[in-house]
């Protein structure tokens, strides 16, 4: 995103220079407006709405309640006397640079989207019970920071006792790193933090550094300042405040490094450049945090090869409790054995080929430079394309967009996507996959094991201020983050020159070092048909207050989903001290037997529910909601099966992880009603193995159309391969009121249980089968 002014900058300045005279006199009234000082600053809004009616929360409540015992009394257990909250924590604002600049109409953006809109949109729209901000760290100033505390406070103000809130609000906001290479790639990490009340937050958010941040810093360029507002004049404010914001950005000075982060002053941006900063800074504030890396295999801006090794150090593993395995940016579950590239025995990548459910990119751009050779079957040919192939793996991120010249988006098929992946992130890093990081191990100088024992969430990752968006699969440009040009000659300016350059057989290589953007940050023509509606994180909790939720997230008792309000429970019910539920650590000398309930989620009704309408004007109802809020029906779907994935962390370092990695491991069905799932298994072969184990399930819900669900939606030949692609654009060439709806089997992610045997591995083996059905 943070490149997009300056590509639409560039196609601007090449027409006017074929029409100086029709612009001049709008140079001139720009540059008077510009100089004047236009530019508003964008405030934290005005909350709108009071606490929701306490009917709503207790029909919640008991509908819940009713379906749980139900479903408990038919297993023979006895029902769990927490409930289940759910929630979104990854929501942005327009205090995020890229939010701003996705809110510009020439991005087809409706406006500003401020902190008191989230609290609206999670309490009317949503429904949520709790949420975050997280907004980026980076393009943060002092007094976004103090606005935004503000706005949090006044949203849990308005939400009654603090024992029984209709919502909890908490303050956060996104550690955004980006490495070139994969050894100083560490990835996006939100902070979550506790209390709200100024003496116990810290002074400022603590950013990355890096090129985004070094990009913000940077005083608005002439096309920002004056093209930007040209190419859309009758929406130039929306122009004009961007550039008022960049400009307030620009003048925060930079804190001094090496001080104790509660000695500097308040009024300077703070820099962490590497995880083990971020949790030294935040150790020094002293204040409860919870800190949730997210969209690791997000190939946007993850190098190839970034996997989770350097980040597997005490430090790093103690301070991320939770790790969010799906987002409206896609799904980070799922390891492969293929990669985007291939390492040889030097460590020097080369492009691989491709497989029955993989091509890589690097490998079809040889492909699309063979269809241009005059002789395809030529050794001289060959060259081209080995040449072709090289060059896409040293473009990095850029590899796409800038390699060959004159490709359509079309032209590349389904390159880089994991087909047979559940709605998997753009551009697919499997070594960065959740299912990566809970096989990897750490080994110290010591040989002490150390491994991530992380908790499953999900979120939405929305950057318009709207929290929990999976609630209904309608108002894609709404709901998901697929944004482009709403005409072909602003389109241009999105995309990379080499798209409009002429076909060559011949590849370029560009100059890049560790110090410059990439272009390959321009894909979002490719990406949007990737943005999906989003995730939730559930909670089971003793009650509805902050510390209720918080002691849940910090126990890890928590699951994600895609969106729907599924009902989830995991648990080992043969431990020695009793049953341990999803999220928890056991010694195990027997055989481990798990139980697992599930129930699907209420189909919506249209509209929104009769008592929230007086909560909101319409207008803001209209803005916020497109007029339709969470609408919970009487007819559930149904949870067609429980998937059991089993995973084996590494013993030694060279042990491969697809070895370790069973994915399913267990496949249990169930009979299709809507009253909810139950089944118990056993892992007879646990005692054999001698070592620890990693348990978690899936619940998967009956088939329902959902936005991009179809990612490119590639029609494939006999052998797999996509001859023909049609992307879900987010710009003119696909229609706004079109959804790209496709069917989609809809589920949630329990947090795994990690048994381990005791020291002597001493106890008996259990003879029973592995796998019993109690009701499917």
């Amino acid at each position: 995103m943070l490149v997009f002014s300056s590509l639409v900058g560039s196609e601007l300045a090449a027409g006017m220079r074929e029409r100086p005279a029709a612009v001049a006199a709008l140079i001139v009234l720009t540059a008077i407006f510009a100089t004047a000082g236009c530019g508003k600053h964008r405030g934290p809004g005005t909350i709108e709405g009071d606490r929701i009616p306490e009917t709503l929360i207790d029909g919640r409540r008991a509908r819940q309640k009713g379906a749980a015992d139900a479903l408990a009394s038919t297993a023979s257990t006895e029902a769990s006397a927490k409930q289940i909250l759910f929630g979104d924590l990854h929501v942005h604002t327009t205090y995020s640079s890229d939010a701003f600049l996705m809110s510009l109409p020439m991005l087809q953006g409706d406006g500003a989207h401020p902190v008191a809109d989230a609290c609206d949109y999670a309490r009317y729209c949503s429904a949520l019970d709790f949420w975050s901000i997280n907004d980026h760290a980076e393009s943060i100033t002092p007094k976004n920071w103090r606005d935004t505390k503000d706005a949090i406070r006044r949203c849990n103000a308005l939400g009654g006792d603090p024992a029984n809130p209709d919502v909890v609000a908490f303050l956060g906001w996104e550690w955004t790193q980006v490495g070139i290479e994969r050894d100083n790639h560490y990835g996006h990490k939100n902070i979550i933090l506790l209390d709200t009340e100024e003496d116990k937050v810290p002074a400022r958010p603590i950013h990355a550094g890096g090129m985004g941040w070094q990009f913000m810093k940077q005083r608005p360029s002439f096309s920002m300042r004056f093209l930007m507002p040209m190419a859309d004049w009758a929406n130039r404010q929306h122009y004009f405040d961007f550039v008022r914001f960049r400009s307030e950005l620009g003048r925060v000075p930079e804190c001094p490094a090496g001080v104790d982060t509660r000695k500097l002053p308040n009024d300077c941006q703070e820099m962490a450049e590497t995880p083990a900063v971020l949790y030294e800074k935040l150790s020094q504030w002293g204040f409860d945090n919870i800190v949730i890396p997210h969209g690791n295999t997000w190939g946007l801006y993850t190098p190839s090869q970034s996997g989770w090794q350097k980040q597997l150090g005490a430090g790093d593993t103690a301070a991320q409790p939770l790790i969010e395995v799906f987002s409206g940016h896609g799904n980070s579950e799922e390891y492969r054995r293929w990669r985007p590239e291939a390492l040889d025995e030097n460590g020097e990548a080369y492009c691989p080929e491709p497989t029955d459910d993989f091509e890589p990119c690097c490998w079809r751009a040889g492909e699309i430079i063979r269809s241009r050779c005059a002789d395809p079957g030529s050794a001289d040919c060959e060259d081209i394309v080995n040449e072709a192939r090289a060059d896409y793996i040293a473009n990095g991120l850029a590899g796409r967009t800038m390699t060959l010249a004159g490709t359509q988006l079309t032209d590349w098929g389904d390159c880089g996507h994991c087909r047979d992946c559940f709605l998997p992130a753009f551009n697919y890093k499997p070594a960065g996959s959740v299912q990566a990081a809970l096989a990897s191990t750490g080994f110290d100088e010591r040989g002490v094991a150390n491994r991530f024992r992380f908790g499953f969430i999900a979120s939405s990752d929305n950057h318009t201020a709207r929290p929990g968006t999976g609630y209904k699969e309608f108002a894609r440009r709404d709901t998901t983050e697929a944004r482009g040009a709403p005409t072909e000659a602003l389109a241009r300016g999105l995309r990379s020159p080499q798209a409009f350059a002429e076909p060559r057989a011949e590849s370029l290589r560009l100059d890049l070092d560790n110090t410059t953007p990439s272009l390959g940050i321009a894909d979002f023509e490719r990406q949007a048909s990737f943005f999906v509606t989003g995730g939730l994180v559930a909670v089971h909790s003793q009650g509805r207050a902050r510390s209720d939720i918080w002691r849940a997230l910090k126990k890890k008792e928590v699951y994600g989903t895609s969106g729907p309000r599924i009902l989830l429970w995991f648990d080992l019910v043969n431990a020695d001290g009793g049953r341990a539920v999803m999220g928890s650590e056991a010694l195990m000398a027997r055989a481990p037997s798990f139980r697992v309930r599930a129930i699907g989620s209420f189909k919506q009704k249209p509209g929104c529910p009769a008592p929230v309408l007086p909560g909101l004007s319409k207008q803001k109802l209209e803005k916020l909601c497109r007029g339709e809020c969470y609408n919970p029906g009487d007819k559930r779907r149904a949870i067609t099966r429980i998937e059991v994935v089993r995973i084996r962390p590494q013993e030694r370092p060279a042990e491969p992880l697809e070895d370790l990695i069973e994915d399913p491991w267990l496949v249990l069905p169930c009979a299709g009603d809507t009253d909810g799932c139950v089944v118990e298994f056993e892992d007879p072969g646990y005692v054999d193995e001698k070592r620890d184990i990693v348990y978690y399930v899936r619940a998967i819900e009956e088939p329902s159309p959902a936005v991009n669900a179809g990612a490119l939606r590639c029609r494939y030949d006999a052998e797999g391969n996509c001859v023909e692609a049609n992307p879900c654009y987010g710009d003119y060439r696909t229609p706004g009121d079109d959804d790209c709806l496709a069917m989609n089997e809809e589920r949630a992610w329990s947090s795994p249980i990690y048994v381990r045997p005791p020291a002597d591995h001493s106890g008996e083996r259990m003879t029973t089968g592995m796998m019993r059905l109690v009701r499917d």
